[in-house]
């Protein structure tokens, strides 16, 4: 089995290749959240701490895994197979889900809870 550890995303390349992969990874069974998995990252971007975006890696690539801190606080994003959402979960991959979105979820609602992490 291959070791999982998580590199920090400091910079654009990093965070191309995990919008990628994900991106990538939606087109073959997750194509409910595609757009709105942009408009995450967008969000993350704009809220996360300095320096506090980890993404998970597995097997040599990035996974669909990632930790962001907004306002000191950890948060994983991850990708919930059984209701086909992505969730904010509190601080670690297995926490307590505090949001879930698709493509369904406005901008404005993202925006909304974003500013009220």
């Amino acid at each position: 089995m291959a070791a999982i550890m998580a590199i920090t995303a400091t910079d654009v390349d990093v965070l191309h290749r995990y919008a990628d992969g994900v991106m990538n990874r939606a087109d073959h069974h997750a194509d409910q959240v595609k757009g709105i998995a942009l408009t995450l990252l967008g969000a993350i971007i704009w809220r996360g701490d300095p320096g506090s975006i980890e993404i998970k890696q597995y097997a040599g690539g990035l996974a669909n895994v990632l930790w962001v801190s907004i306002g000191g606080r950890r948060y994983a994003f991850a990708y919930n197979h059984q209701t086909g959402k992505i969730e904010i979960r509190d601080r670690t991959q297995s926490g307590q889900a505090i949001h879930s979105f698709d493509d369904q979820t406005s901008v404005s609602k993202v925006e909304a809870v974003f500013r009220n992490l």
